[in-house]
């Protein structure tokens, strides 16, 4: 698991319990440091699970008013706290991550992968519907942006033909 997946992680697990606690604030940064010595001793990268937390509860109404227009269908309390903080997460890097750090299709994908990990069975088609929702009502922003991923591969099969064709001429 890359370090920021498992930032991301302890960042849900985090949220999790501060809302099942009631939203205390003053014990945000205890169950962050919990959650790390119990499930991530030696994190490296403890900023940014305190990054995502610190700005899900500084924008959590602006974030809760934006769950409630992409899924109207749904009251905030009756969304599952696993769901409903993995939304939270999810907006919060859609919405007020720099772009080069978290691209907009990283942020709906990480989620999606929060989501399915511990939510319920439909949870990540759920996740994938209303951050699609935002994504889309956003514009879609670096939408035909290709992913490190693809541009890797797209220049492995580059070389790929460019060697077959080398070789077929030289037989």
């Amino acid at each position: 698991m890359g370090s920021r997946h498992l930032s991301r992680s302890l960042a849900l697990q985090t949220l999790y319990e501060w809302d099942f606690y009631h939203q205390e604030q003053d014990k945000l940064l205890d169950f962050l440091d919990k959650n790390i010595k119990e499930f991530a001793p030696g994190l490296e990268n403890k900023e940014f699970s305190e990054k995502l937390v610190g700005g899900v509860t500084k924008n959590l109404k602006s974030i809760d008013n934006i769950i409630q227009k992409a899924a109207p269908q749904w009251a905030l309390d009756q969304i599952s706290l696993t769901d409903r903080n993995v939304l939270r997460l999810g907006i919060y890097e859609l919405l007020y991550s720099n772009y080069d750090e978290v691209p907009p299709k990283v942020a709906i994908n990480e989620a999606i992968e929060l989501a399915k990990a511990f939510g319920g069975p439909s949870s990540g088609k759920f996740v994938n519907g209303v951050l699609g929702t935002i994504y889309r009502e956003m514009g879609e922003p670096r939408k035909d942006e290709k992913s490190k991923k693809q541009i890797e591969a797209e220049k492995k099969s580059v070389t790929s033909q460019a060697f077959l064709k080398d070789k077929k001429q030289n037989s």
